[in-house]
């Protein structure tokens, strides 16, 4: 470690948290349940009864910055801690140490999308599933900020609730049919964001009028002052796909325009897919509304594509790496906090890149070579 540095300085945004447990009888610090048990979801450990375990098997190394002054919690107290821990208070400590880490620089488009912990079940709810509402900083690779909603049909309150808790100036917000709503492009207008989200059948009147206008402009000449196209192909995994996106800000046409905060173009893109062992063709079209107002179908298509990826790069990977959707806590809110410290691992490994290895090898580096889990966690450059 670092002996000129502070070792709690990486945890700092973290000190802030109230601990709701009794004084009388207290014997374990609050920071040392939270550090252990971030390292042991870095290291591998997918679940609380292994954190014991865990943090018994490395209590000396762990007394080298932590105090632990009656030794290792139990699996219980892991347990119970966060399931008593408030989740709000633990979201907001979590979202100013994603910006102290964060590069305001980088062009960013945010995705923003729900995933359900399948084993996870609300009993207090009547035993409905763990849903989260996920934001997903595709350029620089973070999870910006989660909200547990009661069910996936909430997703359309819970995207502007957790929107307002971010900071989205100058992103791109993407959005699945769901967040195509009025209420979620004023949202991210006033904060300064930028929006492209996909209209489906939801929405089937002006996903007829998008798709009637695009079908217009494929048999009539456009000015290029108003319409953008790209295209792109892709070869892998057994097939070919190419791609055709267009942008379009013609759009005064569209009587509702006024009534969508900051609306100035659409956007269609048609995927076309090619198996290349059978020669079988599929299509795909969608549509989607945007506040760009100029048109460039590369910078849209890049939209589009960034949000496709947060199944593959974040949903993917908290099943396969973490085995997120095996998670059985259903305690109070063990269920959102333990998400939460899944989070804080994966931004941790994906900002550690003097490895150019995958998510779960870096994981297993780390239980294996503690001054390798030093750097990722911060406490040695």
């Amino acid at each position: 470690m670092d002996e000129t540095a502070n070792p709690m300085k990486a945890f700092e945004p973290f000190l802030t948290l109230t601990d709701s447990r009794s004084v009388q009888g207290l014997r374990h610090k609050l920071l040392d349940i939270i550090v252990i048990a971030l390292c042991g979801a870095i290291c591998g450990v997918d679940n609380a009864e292994e954190l014991q375990e865990f943090g018994e098997a490395k209590h000396e190394w762990f007394k080298t910055f932590l105090e632990l002054p009656h030794g290792v919690p139990s699996q219980d107290t892991f347990l119970r801690v966060f399931a008593a821990l408030d989740p709000e208070q633990f979201r907001d400590c979590f979202i100013k140490w994603v910006e102290s880490i964060r590069k305001p620089e980088v062009q960013n488009v945010l995705a923003v999308d729900g995933k359900s912990i399948r084993r996870a079940f609300d009993e207090a709810r009547g035993g409905l599933q763990v849903h989260m509402v996920n934001a997903w900083l595709r350029d620089q690779g973070l999870v910006l900020g989660s909200l547990r909603t009661a069910d996936k049909s909430n997703e359309i309150t819970a995207i502007p609730n957790l929107l307002q808790l971010l900071n989205i100036q100058g992103c791109t917000v993407t959005t699945d049919a769901m967040g195509c709503q009025r209420k979620i492009a004023q949202c991210i207008v006033e904060q300064g964001g930028e929006y492209m989200l996909h209209v489906a059948d939801n929405h089937p009147t002006m996903r007829s009028e998008v798709e009637e206008f695009f079908d217009y402009l494929d048999k009539t000449p456009q000015e290029p002052s108003l319409l953008s196209a790209h295209s792109s192909i892709d070869k892998g995994h057994g097939r070919l796909e190419e791609r055709l996106f267009q942008h379009s800000t013609d759009i005064e046409w569209f009587q509702d325009k006024s009534r969508w905060p900051g609306l100035h173009s659409f956007a269609k893109v048609t995927a076309r897919r090619t198996d290349l062992a059978t020669g079988s063709v599929s299509e795909e079209t969608r549509y989607y509304i945007s506040s760009y107002d100029k048109p460039d179908a590369k910078r849209a298509a890049w939209a589009i594509r960034s949000h496709w990826g947060v199944e593959n790069e974040l949903h993917w990977v908290l099943d396969m790496a973490f085995d997120e959707d095996r998670s059985r806590c259903r305690t109070g809110h063990a269920a959102e906090n333990f998400a939460i410290v899944r989070h804080i691992a994966l931004n941790l490994l994906k900002r550690e890149t003097t490895k150019k290895k995958g998510i779960r090898t870096k994981r297993k580096r780390c239980g294996w070579d503690h001054d390798y889990l030093l750097k990722v966690i911060g406490l040695q450059s």
